[in-house]
């Protein structure tokens, strides 16, 4: 059966951290070599989205411990076992869905997200990714850890499993349910630049897990 996003995570908060750094290929790399691509300047203001726990930004505390962190995620569980990480950090935590959160215009020297963009359609990300395009400050880019489908038929693949799944268990409504459903890595990044950024660049790649930067 098909879990709402908030409920999937909030039943496995306890032990996800360490599912996510012993069960996921590349995962003892990707999250400190995405934190160490985030700017290094005192109070950089960053934003990141799907926060989770936090394992992307333990890494970049140890790098930058005065950067300024807002983080959105759905799940309340998830921000209250970050908030438990770094209660001397400057974070602002927001308890909502990142599609629905304004973010400003021009307010962050960056933007990451790890492992959470993987279950949307590319026409959902690209309105997020021009929102998220009109945040970051001039020279400001955006980091994308996540994994990706190995081709067009498979990210088709995904897409109409969910369909059936939706249509079997009689589920109509809007609500992110937890399903991967991830596109290729050129899918994303047509949704990067159809969005307004100027360049995407792969930086890395751990399997079916990429590093993207896409630049303002």
């Amino acid at each position: 059966m098909l879990e709402k996003m908030d409920d999937f995570f909030a039943q496995r908060v306890d032990g996800y951290d360490e599912h996510m750094k012993t069960n996921i290929r590349g995962a003892d790399e990707f999250y400190s070599f995405t934190a160490s691509l985030l700017p290094k300047i005192s109070g950089a203001m960053v934003l990141d989205l799907g926060c989770g726990t936090g394992l992307e930004l333990e890494e970049y505390f140890l790098l930058n411990g005065s950067a300024v962190i807002t983080g959105i995620d759905l799940s309340i569980s998830m921000l209250n076992a970050l908030k438990k990480k770094f209660p001397d950090k400057n974070m602002t935590l927001i308890h909502n869905s990142y599609f629905d959160e304004p973010f400003g215009e021009a307010v962050f020297d960056a933007a990451v997200s790890v492992e959470s963009l993987h279950h949307f359609t590319a026409e959902k990300k690209e309105k997020l990714y021009h929102k998220l395009h009109a945040s970051l400050k001039k020279n400001g880019y955006f980091v994308l850890t996540d994994y990706f489908a190995e081709s067009e038929a498979s990210e088709q693949e995904y897409f109409e499993n969910l369909k059936k799944i939706r249509r079997d268990q009689g589920i109509s409504d809007d609500s992110f349910y937890h399903y991967d459903t991830p596109l290729t890595v050129e899918h994303e990044t047509e949704a990067l630049l159809n969005a307004g950024f100027s360049s995407v660049e792969i930086q890395k790649s751990w399997g079916a897990t990429y590093t993207l930067i896409a630049y303002k």
